[in-house]
């Protein structure tokens, strides 16, 4: 988080268990300024 902040880069840190809910391969929206992921649409 730090190394990203320092070179302005976006990022979603401290998710709990965001990771573990999120399957293998899923495509996601990151919007680090908000904090927020998303699934993304596979439609």
């Amino acid at each position: 988080a730090i190394i990203a902040r320092e070179f302005g880069i976006p990022a979603v840190v401290g998710t709990g268990v965001g990771t573990a809910v999120i399957p293998d391969g899923a495509s996601v929206l990151v919007d680090g300024d908000r904090g927020t992921v998303v699934l993304a649409s596979t439609s």
